[in-house]
């Protein structure tokens, strides 16, 4: 089983926040998370500007669509992302519009499942063109210092993988979270706060690193 690829989530306040991290650990990540706060804050600027800095890299804008589609997406594709996120109680014909704007931009479309998810819903996603969902750990059950990760967390991972889904995890993952992932099928893992507001945001980036390779070795 391959390594997964490694996220990097800036969801900061304002563009300099996110930027300084990211001009000292960039090299280290696959893919860059335009957060949902950086969008708020700075717009479609924010896309552009981080473009310019990493031309090379996965950009997904998460933009946590939740009705008109064919409206919202297309900007955000055309600024230089090259996924977008929709929330999963999103209506099928916005997942239908979003993945439409992607196709003619040649991106793609993410999907954030919360505590549970609907299989049937999700094979309509895949059916309708999504290629990414998120797993995710809630930032209530984090904070509470619950330990979430587990077989069911596995089984649901592998369900998702089975549908077609390249499935991204997410939820203050560190290096102690990941070989409770060991096994599970997942195609991107996602760190944000603890490479950002590390003091050496590179170091933290190959610690996360070299547990991944570990864990999926």
């Amino acid at each position: 089983m391959s390594t997964p690829r490694l996220q990097l989530a800036l969801d900061c306040a304002d563009l300099p926040a996110a930027l300084a991290p990211l001009a000292r650990c960039a090299a280290d990540f696959d893919v860059i998370e335009v957060g949902t706060v950086l969008l708020f804050a700075e717009g479609l600027h924010a896309i552009r500007a981080i473009r310019a800095i990493a031309p090379d890299h996965t950009i997904l804008a998460d933009a946590r669509i939740a009705e008109a589609g064919s409206v919202l997406a297309p900007p955000f594709f055309s600024a230089g992302a090259d996924w977008v996120s929709c929330v999963a109680g999103a209506s099928l014909t916005t997942i239908e519009q979003t993945v439409a704007a992607a196709h003619r931009h040649g991106g793609a479309v993410q999907v954030e499942l919360g505590e549970t998810y609907d299989p049937d819903r999700a094979r309509a996603w895949r059916d309708l063109g999504v290629e990414h969902v998120i797993v995710k750990r809630s930032r209530d059950r984090e904070a509470a210092g619950e330990l979430s990760w587990g077989a069911q967390d596995v089984d649901r991972i592998a369900a998702l993988d089975a549908l077609g889904f390249t499935v991204t995890v997410t939820g203050g993952i560190g290096p102690r979270d990941l070989p409770a992932l060991a096994g599970a099928p997942v195609g991107v893992v996602i760190a944000g706060r603890s490479i950002v507001a590390a003091a050496d945001p590179a170091s933290a980036a190959a610690s996360l690193r070299t547990a991944m390779r570990e864990v999926w070795s």
